[in-house]
């Protein structure tokens, strides 16, 4: 049984047991978690501020938070939001834990980035169920992310407002050598990436690093868009890329007019071919490089096309 002492633990918890962190300055709440959850086989962990809750953070990251609203000093509105906002730490999902049942607290809770809330009194059975689904999904959501990263891609998902909403190790890594890691990188970042949700693609150059691609594979669940980052060699030339995308000369000649703002039948005069032709081209086009729009067709061939 653990303790609620002012220091962290000593050891990390094994990972085989998913850890929860229970930040709530009320000692009876957290003694009442603790006892239900090392029922339910979780390693906890206990905290009775924000601060506390931080230290518990540089300790292990666990697997889910169980977060009072209000505390003394700093809220847990405030927690949240900075859990959410550093990427080692912002796919930990938070449940909120509170008296408080107004519309616009319960709104709150889910803007600075919470999964769940709970009201007190607590019933117990409800907040263990609710607490397993979050943790089972978003150690599956982890998995992929960091499958994708095995395969040498990253992976974000953009929120409805284009925020982004989580993004993987990897695509963290190639996002801050892209932009950087000051105050105004995050914004970099993501106008980058509107760019290429809007577009189809975008691109930046990664110095020695080679340079950094962002294809947007469409919409998901709640609005949300998927964009997944690779990277292309330094050294990849024009001729190397576009053999790579297997466009046939002609299929090529009808890119390179389209990215000039030619219309198809602009397309047929000037390369003497029917309309009908040109539009069968097209198809090609778009399905070789993987984009829907003439507009993310004219932006991929900007780069690619002397």
């Amino acid at each position: 049984m653990m303790t609620l002492s002012d220091s962290p633990p000593a050891a990390v918890p094994a990972p085989t047991q998913p850890v929860i962190l229970v930040v709530d300055d009320a000692l009876d709440t957290l003694r009442m978690l603790c006892d239900a959850l090392v029922a339910e086989g979780y390693v906890v962990l206990a905290a009775r501020d924000t601060l506390e809750a931080l230290e518990r953070f540089d300790v292990t990251v666990p697997d889910g938070v169980l977060l009072d609203a209000v505390m003394p000093g700093r809220d847990g509105f405030s927690l949240c939001e900075q859990i959410k906002a550093t990427p080692a730490w912002s796919h930990v999902p938070v449940l909120f834990m509170t008296g408080l049942s107004e519309t616009d607290q319960i709104l709150r809770g889910f803007a600075c980035g919470g999964v769940d809330y709970v009201v007190k009194p607590l019933r117990i059975p409800e907040v263990m169920a609710r607490l397993a689904t979050h943790v089972r999904n978003a150690r599956a959501a982890r998995l992929a992310q960091e499958a994708v990263d095995v395969a040498g891609m990253g992976t974000v998902v953009l929120d409805s407002l284009g925020r982004m909403a989580w993004r993987s190790p990897q695509a963290s890594t190639w996002l801050e050598q892209a932009h950087g890691q000051d105050s105004a990188a995050q914004e970099r970042s993501a106008r980058w990436l509107a760019t290429a949700q809007r577009e189809g693609m975008a691109s930046v150059e990664l110095g020695q690093h080679g340079r950094l691609l962002a294809r947007h594979l469409g919409q998901g669940g709640l609005g949300e868009s998927m964009l997944l980052l690779s990277l292309a060699p330094q050294d990849q030339g024009v001729a190397q890329r576009l053999r790579d995308i297997a466009l046939t000369p002609r299929e090529t000649e009808v890119l390179s007019w389209l990215a000039k703002g030619k219309t198809n039948r602009d397309i047929a005069d000037i390369l003497g071919m029917s309309h009908r032709t040109v539009n069968k081209h097209l198809e090609h086009v778009f399905e070789k490089l993987g984009v829907e729009t003439r507009s993310a067709a004219a932006a991929i061939a900007g780069r690619l096309l002397p």
